[in-house]
């Protein structure tokens, strides 16, 4: 944990690299929205099984007056495509990868978003350390061995096996790799501002590049994107306020399992174990039936916070791999950031496009080709997202910034992590806990926990005891998700990074 009195702000992201580009930006006069746009923009070179400029994001920003605001820059599916056309070319489900998962990117959409409500820094002051690693930095862990996990699927596509897979064979740990037509991309955007992506050079390179593999995402796809800010969802739990992303996104779970420990779960992350996987299995449930797009009829995040689960043979998602990047940041003039930026699965629909550099995420598996589920394909639609920033405050001051990746398990991440700060812990504590995950059942099977090897043995017993079957990992598996927290305190800031990721937590 890192203590200091009277600082400038605080950073916490999954890869040191990035911390250290959002510290650079609170030392240059920046604030917690810079930091985080300098940070994010890094992510997607140096984490590209986790974040790329071909994703999604979401954020809550609290701003100095108090206003927190919810910002939506999830993408939409192709305007051109149907949902006939994918039954017939894929019958019940659509794959894991490919083109046809592929929907518009909404990621670089929200970083102008952001920028344009409160940044201080100039543009293109947020892609210097993006640039600047694109031309060479070391392979990180997690990405070395999301490389081997993913080799049979990434190395097929040949934009991804020239980057990453030089000869043949994988790029290891510390190996330095370099991106030039990344880089360049970067370079673009820097000057050319968020229209370049969606309307520039480099919106008609990627589109080109993707409509060769099938994709009906077209020009008039990217140029009418927008992203937008809403109200966010807001629970309360022990006196604080809980607040995270409505529908539709998965912010309603954890207010679902907060409800539930305050409506009698004693030892929620010891004996009482057993019923807060419970309702981590419910709003697992609920999720997977009823979770959707609210522009096409979707619940409200009221609604899914008070639903009753159906029965246990509703099915969830597939079990991603990788998934995403959260960061948390926090300026003294008052703004506190806690965003969430994806490609969804391991290096997303395992299609980088050579000319730009581009990774793009394959968050269009989400979809369902059921016509009678609310999470039906659309054109137009927005899948159900994994993704859910969240903020707790105390009336109209933040005390946590927290952020994670972690799939659909993100909520479940976000319950433990507030439960041990209210429990007395601190950040570094908090992150470093073992920790466990109730999965979403599959083809009628019961729902299995994952669960660290170093998990108190009250809480195994509890959990069997319960039922479910224990799938036990090794400590800090980077399944159980890479968390970041902030906690804000009277005389400073304390923040820690989670020990399963590449990150760091830095106070300026």
């Amino acid at each position: 944990m890192t203590d200091h009195t009277g600082p400038r702000g605080a950073i916490s992201t999954s890869h040191h690299l990035a911390t250290e580009a959002g510290a650079d930006a609170l030392r240059a006069g920046g604030n917690a929205i810079d930091a985080a746009l300098a940070a994010a923009a890094t992510l997607c070179v140096v984490y590209p099984n986790n974040v790329a400029l071909g994703g999604d994001l979401v954020a809550l920003v609290r701003s100095p007056e108090g206003e927190i605001r919810f910002l939506n820059a999830t993408g939409a599916a192709p305007g051109e495509q149907s949902l006939d056309a994918l039954r017939e070319r894929h019958g019940a489900e659509l794959p894991s990868r490919g083109i046809d998962t592929v929907t518009v990117p909404g990621g670089v959409c929200g970083w102008n978003s952001l920028h344009e409500y409160g940044a201080k820094l100039a543009w293109a002051e947020h892609f210097a350390a993006a640039i600047r690693h694109a031309e060479g930095h070391p392979t990180a862990r997690s990405v070395a061995a999301a490389l081997i996990e993913d080799r049979d699927s990434l190395a097929q596509d040949p934009g991804a096996a020239a980057v990453f897979y030089p000869n043949g064979e994988p790029r290891g740990e510390g190996e330095t790799l370099a991106q030039p037509a990344l880089a360049q991309t970067l370079r673009r955007l820097a000057a050319g501002g968020s229209a370049e992506f969606y309307t520039g050079l480099t919106a008609d390179l990627w589109i080109a590049g993707l409509q060769k593999l099938g994709s009906k995402i077209t020009k008039r796809d990217s140029d009418e994107f927008q992203a937008y800010w809403t109200e966010p969802l807001e629970g309360r739990f022990a006196g604080l306020r809980v607040l995270t992303g409505p529908p539709n996104t998965s912010g309603f779970m954890l207010l679902r399992a907060l409800e539930a420990v305050s409506a009698g779960i004693d030892d929620p992350l010891g004996a009482g174990a057993d019923d807060l996987a419970q309702a981590f299995h419910e709003a697992n449930l609920v999720r997977a039936a009823e979770l959707a797009d609210p522009r096409f009829g979707g619940a409200s995040g009221a609604e899914l916070v008070a639903m009753p689960a159906p029965d246990g043979r509703v099915g969830g998602a597939r079990t991603a791999s990788g998934d995403t990047v959260g960061l948390s940041a926090v300026s003294s003039d008052g703004w506190a950031v806690s965003l969430i930026n994806s490609v969804y699965w391991g290096f997303g629909a395992h299609i980088l496009e050579p000319e730009t550099g581009i990774i793009f995420q394959n968050r269009g598996t989400a979809f369902s080709l059921d016509p009678d589920s609310p999470n039906a394909f659309a054109p137009g639609k927005r899948p159900k997202h994994t993704l859910m920033p969240v903020l707790v405050l105390r009336g109209d001051e933040p005390v946590f910034v927290p952020a994670t990746m972690g799939g659909s398990a993100q909520p479940q991440i976000h319950a433990q992590l507030l439960l041990r700060c209210l429990a007395g812990a601190d950040p570094t504590e908090a992150t470093h806990a073992p920790r466990w995950i109730v999965r979403e059942s599959r083809g009628g099977a019961p729902a299995t926990v994952m669960i660290e090897e170093d998990v108190p043995q009250q809480v195994v017993d509890a959990l069997g005891a319960a039922g479910f079957p224990l799938e036990v990992v090794p400590r800090y598996t980077e399944s159980l998700g890479h968390s970041n927290l902030i906690r804000v305190d009277p005389e400073g800031y304390a923040a820690a990074s989670d020990p399963r990721s590449d990150g760091s937590a830095i106070v300026v």
